[in-house]
């Protein structure tokens, strides 16, 4: 049995977490393992998340409120040990600026376009799984 990646999927918003599972589907590329999805409505509940399962990438609606993707990017990557890799879903493709200062590592932005974010998607799995595997010499 294959293994498969966990993502999460943080929006207040049910038609965009569910845009964002069937752009990137249950396999957002060949080389990449087959995907199972998380949803979170709430900035608790995603903390929750994040400290009880592993989860291998974060998708994090920059829209959702009252605690946006952006900041709440920003507080996992302070707060939670060996935070996921971060796909930030932004308002305009002008607001990639503030994906940085979120520390993001990929954005997409709305409307969500699924070859778009299944290929950040894939390229953030694929990040996780090469670091994962390569040896840091001495």
């Amino acid at each position: 049995m294959q293994p498969t990646a966990t993502v999460l999927v943080y929006s207040d918003n049910a038609d965009t977490r569910e845009q964002v599972r069937l752009a990137a589907g249950r396999r957002p590329a060949a080389d990449v393992p087959p995907v199972e999805y998380v949803e979170c409505a709430t900035l608790p509940a995603v903390l929750s998340t994040l400290e009880k399962h592993r989860i291998d990438v974060c998708v994090l609606d920059g829209e959702t409120a009252p605690a946006g993707g952006m900041g709440v990017c920003r507080q996992i990557k302070d707060e939670i040990f060996d935070c996921p890799p971060v796909l930030l879903l932004i308002g305009r493709p002008q607001d990639a600026w503030l994906a940085s200062w979120s520390r993001a590592e990929a954005a997409v932005s709305h409307p969500i376009d699924p070859v778009a974010l299944a290929g950040e998607l894939a390229g953030l799995l694929r990040e996780k799984d090469g670091s994962e595997a390569q040896v840091q010499p001495l």
